[in-house]
């Protein structure tokens, strides 16, 4: 793990100096029972981390999917992921307060925006469930962004920062005491970096996984009086990428080979004469042709092909936070945390990267000869389009917490209680189009011309070329609310009893009126809309949204997801010396259920319950090499586990699979975690951090499908007996930091070196990542010649690894096994410029 997070230019590893507020007060590190990395302010800087994804490359124990870009990336911790619609099991909170809720049709939000790691105080990353104190679902754990909070010193400083990939990025932060009971601090951050994914369909932008950002907070203190503080946030952060790119690594040629016609074994439930779906045969075999394509140009892992001509994932976050603390007397403080904030997302991207055309074979061949697409015309898999007018994902969430802390006279007992309620609404309908199988300009604005063959053709087995555009039209509320206590009583002076609970309480109210176009291209008629139905044809099979001119009200389906549940905890711990922490705790985490619409039938999951047992250790070290050493071992009983589950769509169905999250899985997670940190000759620096975690899934068994459900199978991301998603068994991080003084007026020297090693994965049940390992370096000149200027030269992933980070998990419907791939060598050079402090 990390070094600690250390006042600022410390020049040695003193977890006493280290205050965190893992259990909503401030206390020494080495005092909260709980296993915890810490990172200052000068380490956020060094790893150079700017969104929430860049935290997992060299925290143990912390994972990160992906899938969908950077951006929206979801969080594991000691096993416990995020998936599809579900709730997140990392909780991310700012200043104290949940990551903004967001629910669109791919996984996403619920964290920070891009950016909101400029100009912090620390942040935390606690490991293990922390549903007493942070609730909503934090069963792996919570990761706490403390912003560094205005100050009675009137200081500042600017940075600017190049690097190779076209990289610019200028930070700012200004604090200003405008009296002595009122107090400003202003953060900019704008970054912008070429993509580092190269595509080659010679269709769209020439890279993926670029980055391009603005973010900025206001922070204001007023001393109301001697007693009441108020403080105020307001941030923003706005992103606007062409998203993700994937890289193709293999296909179903098994599928996609080329097969003898016998037209009369074709029927309209096999019209490929073959055991392989249509939909399957055509994008399994146009993969198979990409690919080849690919390695006929000698392409590398960071090469890509996509034909989407205009991309984007466009973010727009923001957030105002109030807390008002009131020191009621010597004993007791009152503390009130409010906030409002909105989420909004736009995206339109290539779900796979693929840039596919009808593949010529004796298959494509006789279906071009009977009307049907001509081989060589193009086609997409899946592709998202936006809507114009409507966002893919718009929802506020309130927030209101009050928090009543106070202390015995004798100081022997300490507590915390108080009650919280979470508000989550829909800012207007969560609406995208989507074009599969189809040939669309953009299928947000319906400008399709055909795709695969769809449509059947009354009085004959064969189908003629069309698209289907499904529009997404759904609307979700969220409660959560809680109530709390947890308290510490200290028999002696060495040993302490923690007892802690919440009652929580969650409701999804959702609303649908979600619906697809068939567009079809049949001879002598023309390209045009044949069908549009509800995609909820299990409660809606005869609605006709064409004849009733478009009223999508006929397909409304609403689903209410209730639960209530208690969580606790019960930790002892024990001192025999001042600098030694011996604790041993039992916890109950709890994660809500979840709702989507886009599989019908499948459309909710249960909550999942969990049962956590840990032990650990805290030892702080003094003398001639001091430092410290923690440690901690853990096991989990994880049931109901809602687990990802990848839908085969029925021949005719209209659908093109599907992920669903169903409760099929049971599972125990245990694990060790080792953080150490030294000083040597005050001046050498060395930190170490280790995670083992062992994952096993012990049952794994889906729900049976109705006889009308549109699909025909489900297949669970796992197998019985084997490892859980996102979870390495080896996770090591090894740190190393040199400051040379240079006398007086001159300055400092420093070199750091970071060492991280992951070992192998599975990233999506079925699809295995191998290990890898990254080394950063930087080096930097402090306070050059006393002017207040810094330079820092810094280099990641210095040995140009090129490693797999997730799949995008289509195989069993598609025939597709594509990877994206993390960055690659980075480096560049930071000026900054400070001056008050």
């Amino acid at each position: 793990m990390a070094t600690p997070a250390l006042a600022e230019d410390a020049p040695t590893v003193n977890p006493g100096d280290i205050i965190v507020t893992a259990r909503r007060t401030e206390e020494r590190l080495q005092d909260v029972p709980i296993s915890m990395t810490v990172y200052s302010s000068d380490q956020i800087e060094k790893r150079n981390i700017a969104v929430a994804s860049d935290l997992a490359v060299t925290t143990p124990s912390l994972s990160v999917n992906t899938r969908y870009g950077p951006e929206k990336a979801t969080f594991s911790l000691r096993g416990f992921n995020q998936d599809a619609a579900t709730a997140p099991t990392v909780g991310v909170y700012f200043a104290d307060v949940v990551g903004v809720r967001a629910q669109g049709g791919t996984a996403g939000g619920n964290t920070v925006g891009a950016g909101a790691f400029t100009d912090l105080q620390n942040v935390q990353v606690l490991k293990g469930p922390q549903g007493t104190l942070f609730g909503r679902n934090t069963t792996g754990g919570a990761v706490l962004l403390v912003p560094a909070k205005p100050t009675d010193l009137l200081e500042g400083n600017i940075e600017g920062t190049i690097g190779n990939y076209d990289q610019r990025r200028v930070q700012a932060a200004l604090n200003v005491p405008l009296a002595d009971t009122f107090k400003v601090r202003v953060a900019v951050d704008r970054n912008k970096r070429d993509g580092y994914m190269k595509n080659h369909s010679g269709v769209g932008p020439s890279a993926y996984n670029d980055v391009d950002y603005t973010y900025a907070r206001l922070s204001l203190v007023a001393d109301l009086t001697p007693e009441l503080e108020n403080y105020t946030i307001f941030h923003y952060s706005r992103s606007d990428t062409n998203g993700y790119a994937t890289h193709y690594q293999s296909c179903d040629r098994e599928a996609g080979s080329p097969l003898a016609i016998d037209p009369s074994t074709i029927t309209d439930d096999n019209p490929t004469g073959s055991r392989y779906s249509l939909t399957r045969y055509y994008t399994a075999t146009a993969a198979c042709d990409q690919i080849d394509r690919q390695t006929a140009r000698g392409d590398g892992p960071l090469d890509v092909e996509v034909s989407n001509p205009n991309p984007r994932i466009y973010l727009r976050t923001w957030q105002f936070i109030n807390t008002t603390t009131w020191q009621a007397s010597d004993t007791i403080t009152v503390k009130n945390i409010a906030s409002y904030g909105e989420y909004r997302e736009q995206s339109a991207f290539s779900l796979y990267s693929d840039n596919f055309f009808i593949p010529n074979t004796p298959t494509t061949q006789y279906f071009a000869a009977n009307g049907g697409p001509l081989p060589g015309q193009r086609f997409d898999y899946i592709r998202l389009g936006t809507q114009p007018g409507h966002d893919a994902a718009s929802e506020s969430t309130t927030t209101e917490e009050l928090q009543i802390q106070g202390r015995s006279t004798d100081g022997k007992f300490n507590f915390v209680v108080g009650g919280y309620l979470e508000f989550s609404r829909p800012i207007g309908y969560n609406q995208q189009r989507t074009g599969i199988y189809s040939n669309c300009v953009d299928p947000g604005t319906l400008n399709c011309t055909g795709g695969l063959p769809l449509i059947p053709v009354p009085g004959t087995s064969f189908v003629f070329p069309g698209a289907i555009i499904s529009e997404s039209r759904t609307r979700l509320s969220f409660d959560n609310h809680g109530i709390f206590a947890q308290g510490t009583y200290n028999f002696t002076d060495q040993l302490a009893l923690t007892l802690g609970g919440r009652w929580t309480f969650d409701k999804i109210h959702g609303y649908s009126e979600s619906n697809r176009w068939v567009f079809a291209t049949i001879p002598g008629v023309g390209t045009g809309p044949a069908q549009r139905v509800c995609n909820d044809v299990l409660n809606h099979p005869d609605v006709d949204l064409i004849t009733n001119g478009g009223d999508t009200t006929a397909c409304g389906t609403t689903i209410v997801n209730k639960s209530n549940k208690p969580t606790w905890l019960i930790d002892l711990d024990f001192k025999p010396t001042p600098d030694t922490l011996i604790y041993a705790k039992y916890s109950r985490g709890y994660r809500q259920g979840s709702v989507n619409f886009t599989n019908p039938g499948l459309e909710t999951s249960r909550p999942e319950k969990l049962d956590a047992y840990e032990i650990g250790a805290k030892l702080t070290i003094r003398g001639a090499v001091p430092g410290y050493f923690n440690v901690s071992g853990f096991y989990n009983d994880f049931s109901d586990q809602q687990v990802f589950g990848a839908l085969v769509a029925k021949e005719g169905s209209g659908l093109a699979g599907g992920a669903a999250i169903i409760n099929a899985g049971k599972s125990t997670i245990k694990g060790i975690e080792v953080d150490s940190g030294f000083t040597l000759f005050n001046m050498l620096r060395l930190g170490a951090g280790y995670t083992y975690l062992d994952t096993k899934l012990k049952e794994l068994t889906p729900p049976t499908l109705s006889a009308d459900s549109p699909f025909e199978q489900i297949i669970p991301r796992g197998v019985i007996g084997g490892p859980l998603t996102y979870s390495p068994k080896h996770k090591l991080t090894l740190t190393g930091d040199v400051d040379v003084p240079l006398g007086e007026g001159v300055g400092d020297l420093s070199f750091g070196a970071i060492y991280t090693y992951t070992a192998s994965q599975y990233v999506d049940g079925n699809n295995k990542i191998p290990s890898y390992s990254l080394i950063n370096l930087n080096a930097g000149w402090s306070n050059v010649g006393g002017t207040g200027f810094d330079i820092v030269a810094f280099a990641q992933n210095v040995t140009n690894k090129h490693y797999r980070t997730t799949s995008g998990g289509g195989y069993e419907s598609s025939g597709i096994l594509d990877f994206m791939y993390g960055q690659p060598r980075m480096y560049g050079l930071r000026l900054k410029y400070s001056f008050g402090q």
